[in-house]
């Protein structure tokens, strides 16, 4: 129990310092400790989706974890301090699968009052909407519930907004409770289980953002960007992308919906062209500004800089190989943000340690203890120096690119203006009469946009 409270600070630590912003809206909705629950995410980011979970769902929650994982002495240290329960898939072993045994683990978690959680997806995947969900979590409740009292699911909708990319933002939305009981002895065991499993579908549809394909959803959130106010908070801002792609898959027929979904796309396409981001037409363009957004960038990465040049030349070839094997050692795209921040988890404190120690030794503990605390803190300022530097770099092309292509920038500037006038009078016309509006006034005035507006859910 120690050793599991333990990996959750470093866990939670290491979240802090991967994502710029973790949100988590919604834990009202999970139950007080001591009752059963069953927390049944989404699955787009592989390990991250249950680390964001443990660490925020405020309950001791064990997972269930493929089996190939604990073949790794590190992986099976891990994941056993956090208390996963290894099971077998069809994928890995066939029809000789026999998962009787995680089974009965997970169930006894639950009968004592334990929570636990699972991913109905099954694989872990980059798509731009849910797989087809598995039986197994409903399984798991309707058993429980059967041997005594009612058991909970929570829904979990995980919204990354870059997955792969470090320093980037992340919703945790955890839904209301599906409650459990036990089944009529006469019902069909299959039966309810797939109406459990519909229900659930349900719920994480209403916690997640589903569309056909990327580029479909790249539209979309386009066009969710032109009709939000400015500076809205996370969370309103999933919830308009998800309405967006819930209502479009119903009136995506419409002639005035795919007139409006082309001339969005035409706008997107000329505006690729150009290498700027919709945020870039949201600032003056004249050389003043720039100076001056230029010297701002300069001085904080100046004031931070002295701090950080010890903590660089510890860490930076180190991060370097972390990248690079995160890359190179992961097949699927959507474990890469894992693998960088396990590999960050093991390396990075070990290494620090290691130099501490080094000179612990020669020039004894208060030393090592300072020179621990001088890199810890250096590391921290190494962060913000990377981030002020790709800041700094992105902002050298696009002052080139805004003073170069003045016309260019004026003319998608007033078509992003009409497009605005288009969608609200689309979203007027189109919102169902019983979905209530996020901001009943309507957008305020175009090109306020927030920062990391552009970023799409999951993209």
């Amino acid at each position: 129990m120690a050793l599991y409270h333990a990996l959750k600070l470093l866990l939670r630590f290491a979240l802090q310092v991967f994502f710029r912003q973790v949100v988590v809206v919604g834990r009202e909705h999970v139950p007080a400790e001591g009752t059963p629950v069953i927390f049944a995410g989404n699955h787009p980011n592989s390990l991250l989706d249950p680390v964001l979970i443990i660490t925020t769902a405020g309950r001791l929650v064990r997972f269930a974890a493929k089996d190939v994982l604990f073949r790794n002495a590190f992986a099976r240290f891990f994941l056993g301090s956090l208390g996963a329960v290894p099971v077998q898939r069809r994928s890995d072993h066939g029809e000789g699968a026999d998962n009787r045994a995680a089974f009965d683990a997970l169930t006894a978690v639950l009968g004592g009052g334990g929570a636990m959680g699972i991913f109905p997806e099954g694989l872990s995947h980059d798509r731009a909407q849910l797989s087809e969900l598995k039986t197994g979590a409903a399984r798991i409740a309707l058993e429980v519930a059967a041997r005594g009292g009612p058991v909970f699911i929570v829904p979990c909708g995980l919204t990354y907004m870059r997955p792969k990319r470090f320093r980037s933002r992340v919703l945790v939305q955890y839904g209301p409770p599906l409650q459990v009981d036990a089944p009529a002895p006469d019902s069909d065991g299959r039966t309810a289980a797939r109406d459990l499993t519909a229900r659930i579908e349900v719920a994480l549809r209403a916690l997640t953002v589903n569309a056909e394909d990327w580029e479909t959803l790249r539209v979309l959130d386009a066009v969710r960007r032109l009709y939000q106010p400015p500076r809205i908070p996370l969370a309103e801002r999933v919830e308009l992308a998800r309405r967006f792609a819930t209502v479009y898959a119903k009136i995506r027929h419409e002639p005035e919906v795919v007139a409006l979904y082309q001339r969005v796309d035409a706008w997107l396409a000329r505006l690729d062209a150009t290498g700027l981001e919709e945020r870039d037409l949201a600032r003056p363009t004249g050389p003043l500004f720039l100076v001056v957004r230029w010297l701002r960038n300069v001085v904080l990465l100046l004031l931070w800089l002295p701090l950080a040049l010890p903590g660089f030349v510890a860490h930076a070839p180190l991060v370097w190989g972390i990248r690079v094997a995160a890359v190179r050692l992961t097949p699927r795209k959507d474990a890469t943000a894992t693998t960088k921040l396990v590999l960050g988890v093991l390396l990075i404190p070990l290494s620090l340690l290691a130099m501490s120690s080094l000179v612990a030794l020669r020039f004894g503990p208060v030393a090592g203890l300072g020179a621990f605390a001088v890199l810890g803190l250096s590391g921290y300022a190494t962060v913000r120096v990377l981030e002020r530097g790709l800041r700094l770099r992105r902002l050298a092309g696009t002052s080139a690119r805004l003073l170069a292509l003045p016309r260019e920038v004026a003319a998608l500037r007033q078509e992003r203006l009409a497009l605005e006038a288009v969608v609200v009078q689309a979203v007027d016309r189109y919102r169902p009469a019983d979905m209530q509006p996020l901001f009943p006034r309507g957008p305020l005035p175009a090109l306020a946009l927030a920062d990391g507006a552009a970023e799409e859910p999951g993209g």
